[in-house]
């Protein structure tokens, strides 16, 4: 064999390897991406099934979801914390929707709940898929993105002082819009092995799915018929 074809195997291996280690890493991801949204969807059961007392504790639970969620960022580089703290904070999370739920339950029935997470599958489907197939480099457009987050966040502390509901419209219109965009960029991030862990791009997947999930349901809370 010559060093030629010798190089060449090698380089072949190589890309072969790493295309082998960037599926195991994808996979990896999207398993702790579902174990996440299963276990804030049974964070949510149960505080729908203990709803007075999480309204009564609202704020004590969103601080522990605070807390966790800077455990998990602390603890990133950490193994086996790391996917404790990912699994505390996505259980809180969902424990932390209950008055979002309880609202939108109330005034639109328990089917809103379903179409709100139906839509946010859909969105995230397609957002995905684009990420893949699409030859754009979606990190030109990392800066604008974060731009944009830091607008909704100011909008956002500026409206719990003025409790417009049409303000809240506009924020929920945008952060779905703002976070599909997130689900397209952190995928193809994610494919470019941008990501120190599974863990990390689990957490951006599913921050993504989670904000999209709730401006949908403010979205229907807020404009969806309401009973008298």
């Amino acid at each position: 064999m010559s060093l030629y074809d010798r190089t060449q195997a090698y380089e072949q291996s190589t890309s072969l390897a790493q295309e082998s280690a960037m599926v195991n890493f994808v996979k990896t991801t999207y398993k702790f991406f579902a174990a996440s949204l299963a276990l804030g969807t049974i964070g949510a059961i149960l505080g729908l099934m203990n709803f007075e007392t999480i309204m009564q504790n609202r704020w004590v639970f969103f601080i522990l979801e605070i807390v966790a969620f800077f455990g998990l960022m602390f603890s990133k580089n950490k193994p086996g914390l790391n996917i404790a703290m990912l699994f505390a904070f996505t259980t809180l999370s969902g424990v932390t929707l209950v008055p979002l739920l309880g609202f939108v339950i109330s005034k639109n029935g328990l089917g809103a709940v379903w179409q709100a997470l139906g839509m946010t599958t859909i969105i995230f489907g397609i957002m995905s898929i684009f990420a893949i197939k699409t030859k754009s480099d979606l990190a030109n457009i990392g800066k604008m993105l974060f731009i944009a987050l830091i607008v909704v966040v100011i909008c956002s502390l500026i409206n719990l002082f003025l409790h417009s509901p049409m303000l809240q419209v506009l924020i929920a219109g945008a952060c779905a819009v703002l976070f599909s965009v997130f689900v397209a960029f952190d995928t193809q991030n994610m494919l470019k092995g941008l990501y120190d862990s599974p863990i990390d791009a689990a957490v951006s997947l599913y921050l993504n799915f989670l904000n999209i999930f709730v401006s949908i349901l403010q979205l229907i809370g807020i404009l969806g018929n309401r009973e008298d």
